[in-house]
């Protein structure tokens, strides 16, 4: 068998091979992003869900008029029902295994942006996440970087473009460089003195069974995670701007990058997030080291160095000033971020709000820019007589105290993501929370199996309210009890309801 492929000293390094990885790859984010959210998108905005996508719709319409088209860019508008939100899930599962498969990938990577975003408008709150944008950017710089042609065996294509690679690095430099400074920019005093750690394990939205432990793992340790983490989000991403020829200064970065997600993912539940941003770590690589990763032979070398045909003059120019284009957009946006709290001129959020923010593919971004010190979860509970109350249990979320926090990635649960939101602002997601609440008393199949299931076996209960509790992680002594969280009940958030909204 012939040995691995090495690049001669002095050869320039190529990224054809890198480039269908990132792309077979990126297909493969998209087919989880859409398989997770197939299940639950009546749930959440078909016409008996909580948010119907269609009466959002309409009101937009009634708001704006014809102007709601282009403010609410989905392709819902053609049929605003139940049919379209699945098919439009199929679709993209269908598209993304096009993807993975290497058939034409400009144009597959252009309906999988559409597909996605229109499905991100429709679904409102509950595709608002930042990784929810990072897969809309991603996949829109995917038709730059994608080779030209219907089909394109795995590492036959033409080398790509330079500029459409350094758009791909440059989102990887953004999304990490962001995420550390903007813990600092916040002026949040438990990232300044370090000690951010001792609360986050236990407050982010749906932590893991290792979370627990690190919880509970000495002080020293978590101030000394704050650090590596400053570290590897702040210095290590200039790796990624290191000149493409300066192969082993980006391969360390890579390493140290994926790492860093890989416990972030280890300690928390992200959906696809975390395997998003390794794919876009990944694309650093250049084809020796993806050759050497996935054990390749000599035969492909070959393959890497296909001469890249020439493209018509337009379409040079086309893809030129669409390049150039998203890189500024691009910077505008970092900029931003890092300009807070002083604001931005008022031109740059003209563009990158009015003018771009529909469509949610130049983003900034900022994870636990300020972290949350208490965790507060909102807990459904169902009465027949008024008095006795049992609780809805879900799937993901904190519930019982014995429970162990599992592993659900890169499964994305919407609701129990969302529930977190709503205990910081009760009022301002009662617009949801209250049709749960309808839904739960209708005994309602898909409301049912967003929340995980019923303890109401032979029929709905008569009354549901809502409760609100403070929960905390089990020290070491008090789980020897058996059980993994505290929790202290704050008291009830609603009167008992009921169908026509009277008290008992």
């Amino acid at each position: 068998m012939p040995g691995p492929i090495s690049a001669a000293a002095g050869d320039p390094p190529y990224f054809a091979l890198s480039r269908d990885l990132f792309l077979r790859l990126l297909g493969l984010v998209y087919l989880l992003a859409f398989a997770s959210l197939a299940p639950q998108i009546l749930g959440l905005v078909g016409g008996d869900g909580l948010l119907p996508a269609a009466a959002y719709l309409d009101r937009a319409y009634g708001l704006w008029g014809a102007a709601a088209y282009h403010r609410l860019p989905t392709l819902l508008w053609l049929w605003p029902g139940d049919g379209f939100l699945l098919g439009a899930c199929w679709l993209g599962m269908a598209l993304s295994a096009a993807a993975m498969a290497g058939l034409a990938p400009r144009a597959v990577f252009g309906a999988l942006w559409a597909c996605y975003l229109g499905l991100t408008v429709a679904g409102q709150e509950f595709l608002q996440f930042q990784w929810d944008g990072l897969l809309l950017e991603a996949g829109l710089l995917a038709v730059l970087y994608a080779p030209a042609g219907r089909r394109v065996p795995f590492g036959a294509g033409a080398e790509p473009a330079a500029g459409a690679r350094w758009l791909v690095w440059g989102l990887a430099f953004k999304l990490t460089f962001l995420s550390g400074a903007t813990k600092l920019l916040s002026g949040d005093a438990t990232w300044r003195s370090m000690t951010a750690l001792e609360h986050h394990y236990q407050t982010q939205p749906l932590p893991t069974w290792v979370g627990w432990y690190a919880h509970n793992a000495p002080e020293w340790f978590g101030v000394l995670s704050v650090g590596v983490m400053f570290l590897i989000e702040l210095a290590v991403p200039f790796a990624i701007l290191a000149p493409a020829r300066l192969r082993r200064v980006r391969m360390a970065g890579c390493a140290l990058l994926c790492l860093l997600q890989v416990l972030i993912a280890a300690t928390g539940n992200y959906g696809f997030f975390n395997l998003l941003a390794v794919v876009l770590y990944l694309s650093l690589l250049d084809d020796d080291a993806v050759a050497r990763m996935l054990r390749l032979g000599v035969s492909n070398a070959g393959m890497r160095r296909s001469p890249r045909r020439p493209a018509p003059t337009w379409r040079r120019w086309a893809r030129a000033g669409a390049t150039a284009l998203l890189a500024g957009l691009t910077v505008l946006a970092f900029v931003r971020e890092v300009r807070r709290p002083v604001p931005a001129p008022v031109w740059v959020d003209v563009v990158l709000d009015d003018w771009l923010g529909r469509f949610r593919s130049v983003n900034g971004y900022g994870l636990f820019r300020v972290m949350t010190t208490e965790r507060r979860e909102i807990v459904f509970e169902g009465s027949r007589d008024g008095s006795t109350w049992e609780e809805y249990p879900f799937r993901w979320k904190p519930g019982d105290p014995a429970r162990a926090p599992g592993f659900v990635q890169p499964h994305m649960p919407r609701l129990d993501w969302q529930l977190w939101f709503a205990a910081l602002d009760p009022r301002g997601n009662a617009h949801w929370l209250l049709p749960l609440a309808d839904r739960l008393l209708e005994d309602d199949p898909a409301a049912l199996g967003l929340v995980g299931g019923t303890p109401f076996p032979d029929g709905p209960p008569r009354f549901v309210r809502l409760t609100m509790y403070r929960y905390r992680f089990t020290n070491r002594e008090e789980a020897s009890e058996g059980a993994w969280w505290v929790r202290e009940p704050l008291g009830p958030m609603t009167e008992p309801l009921s169908l026509d909204r009277r008290s008992p």
